[in-house]
């Protein structure tokens, strides 16, 4: 599972791609306008993952977000009983530029490792647009799978920078108004667009770090291309009206991370909170003078 720390989430549910689709839902492109804004916040965060109670996954997830660069590190893998049966771990990467307080990709990279096969996505980016992309080693072309275009290509967010989502303005960035948009992303296969709806305000406490207010939001997935239309993984995403994710802020910045994930699945719920949320806002870097 390539993207983020979500990615530690697997199944035998998912074997066809649990861990591809809680990747994907994770994947909120919502970094909106140029607006300017503080951007200067660190993050060390822990997740574990749970199916109907029982933990199947644990990861981490770094993000430094600088004056004019950014970059995000994730790690995951499965855990306890489920390791037994089908071990799998995966890593994900993503830098840039900071914008007038947007976050624009320039790479993505991830690799995800299974008791089968290892595999690799790399995409290089310019302005929202897929410059080049690869999967190693090169999948097999399937006939039934709707062909991703150039077009689709063009106007994305990979997945990692896609889960950082920047409210704009001046206010508490912790608000409804974080949930009210839509926006594309491409991981390397596939093409998708997610919508999110306000549903509430919470507080949450990890076991370590943050201690405050989340934004909830009802979250729908709707794929595009790069997906077989028979795949039930899919169909099942595509219906669900009952995900849910939870938003809380990166200090010293106006930017929101998912602290936790809520997917029902015919399994049990799926669950991926942060245990450990650890976030520092850091100092501008001053210019020298001579």
């Amino acid at each position: 599972m390539p993207t983020t720390p979500f990615s530690a989430l697997t199944s035998r549910f998912a074997r066809p791609r649990l861990a591809g689709w809680l990747a994907a839902v994770c994947g909120l492109a919502l970094v909106w306008g140029p607006a300017p804004a503080a951007a200067q916040g660190k993050l060390e965060a822990q997740y574990e993952a749970s199916l109907a109670g029982i933990p199947v996954g644990k990861g981490a997830w770094n993000i430094e977000i600088g004056d004019d660069v950014f970059a995000a590190a994730a790690s995951g893998g499965t855990s306890g009983l489920l390791k037994s049966f089908t071990g799998g771990s995966g890593t994900g990467a993503s830098q840039g530029r900071v914008v007038n307080g947007a976050l624009v990709a320039t790479g993505y990279q991830a690799s995800t490792t299974t008791s089968k096969k290892t595999e690799e996505i790399r995409i290089t980016l310019d302005k929202g647009n897929v410059k080049d992309f690869a999967i190693l080693p090169e999948p097999p072309v399937d006939p039934d799978r709707i062909v991703v275009t150039d077009a689709h290509r063009r106007g994305v967010w990979d997945p990692m920078t896609a889960s950082l989502l920047r409210v704009p303005g001046t206010g508490d960035p912790v608000s409804p108004e974080a949930c009210h948009n839509a926006a594309p992303v491409f991981d390397g296969r596939m093409r998708y667009e997610l919508k999110l709806d306000f549903k509430r305000m919470e507080t949450v406490k990890a076991e370590k770090g943050y201690k405050g207010a989340v934004v909830v939001c009802a979250i729908y997935f709707v794929p595009v291309a790069g997906y077989i239309p028979d795949r039930p993984v899919i169909k099942y995403l595509a219906a669900q009206r009952n995900m849910e994710i939870a938003f809380a802020p990166i200090a010293g910045t106006r930017i929101l991370v998912p602290f936790w994930l809520k997917v029902p699945t015919p399994l049990g719920p799926a669950l991926l909170e942060a245990t450990s949320f650890i976030t520092t806002a850091q100092p501008p870097r001053v210019a020298k003078t001579q």
